[in-house]
């Protein structure tokens, strides 16, 4: 796996096991974070460290799809954690039995997915842009 797509999973990862710390805290704040979440952030952590192989630089066409694969990555999940919300709220509105601190949960994890998408973006105009300017 490429370090563009090790970086990503552990990314993944890591927000995962902090959403489910998150939802676990909320429900009941006086819990401890329980040992299987340690376990699995050292796991990450040593799977992170182990293979620190450095990215060719001559691969572009490598590193070019993995880049888009990353973005696309990104928006997808956005998408997501926005469907998710929403499906959160709706379920408040109609009485399915949502708690409403799950729904609230969610629509800030889509905006600050959100945030983050945006960003990325401006940073990518930013590095564009920048581009540009040393050709011009």
């Amino acid at each position: 796996m490429d370090a563009i797509g090790q970086a990503t999973q552990f990314a993944q990862t890591a927000m995962d096991m902090a959403n489910r710390v998150a939802r676990q805290q909320a429900e009941d704040p006086s819990t401890l974070i329980p040992q299987d979440l340690q376990d699995q952030a050292a796991q990450i952590q040593e799977r992170f460290t182990a293979d620190t192989t450095p990215i060719p630089i001559t691969e572009t066409g490598n590193a070019g799809s993995a880049f888009s694969q990353m973005v696309g990555k990104l928006v997808a999940d956005v998408s997501v954690k926005q469907t998710e919300a929403g499906q959160a709220w709706q379920g408040v509105l109609s009485g399915q039995g949502v708690p409403l601190h799950q729904a609230v949960i969610a629509s800030e994890e889509a905006a600050v997915s959100f945030q983050l998408m945006v960003e990325v973006r401006n940073k990518l105009m930013e590095s564009f842009q920048e581009l540009m300017r040393m050709q011009a």
